[in-house]
């Protein structure tokens, strides 16, 4: 029985539809996406995950159709110069950089985080342009 019920759950969260305007806003914005996914983040938003130019991107729109945010994948090289030198002179530069995404809000903020391997651990870090670290 728990096995039935775990794969209920899990087909319900794979068949995720949005409502139809979210899905004409991300066809407008993300045109050339692929592989899309839908997951529910909240009552009111809804984060797709999808390919696009071989890489791996995530969007987020309410449940009006608004996009919030997208997050995609980046380099250490193309980071802000204040982000390199933050992560050159902390405590960071002894764990492995696993990943680096950029964050940009519907504001016009962009954030950058990071996904560090310590031993075991898997650790997130969030910087500012201007190489301050968020909480």
């Amino acid at each position: 029985m728990a096995k039935f019920i775990f794969l209920c759950v899990t087909l319900i969260y794979c068949f995720i539809l949005p409502p139809s305007v979210v899905l004409k806003s991300f066809q407008q914005k993300f045109p050339e996406a692929k592989q899309t996914k839908w997951s529910k983040e909240n009552a009111h938003e809804y984060e797709a995950s999808f390919k696009m130019n071989r890489s791996s991107y995530s969007a987020n729109f309410s449940d009006k159709g608004k996009w919030l945010e997208t997050e995609s994948p980046t380099n250490f090289i193309s980071l802000p110069s204040p982000v390199q030198d933050k992560i050159n002179t902390s405590k960071i530069n002894k764990a492995t950089i696993k990943a680096i995404s950029k964050i940009e809000k519907h504001t016009g903020v962009i954030t950058y985080e990071l996904e560090l391997k310590k031993g075991k651990k898997i650790i997130e870090k969030f910087y500012s342009s201007d190489g301050l670290e968020l909480k």
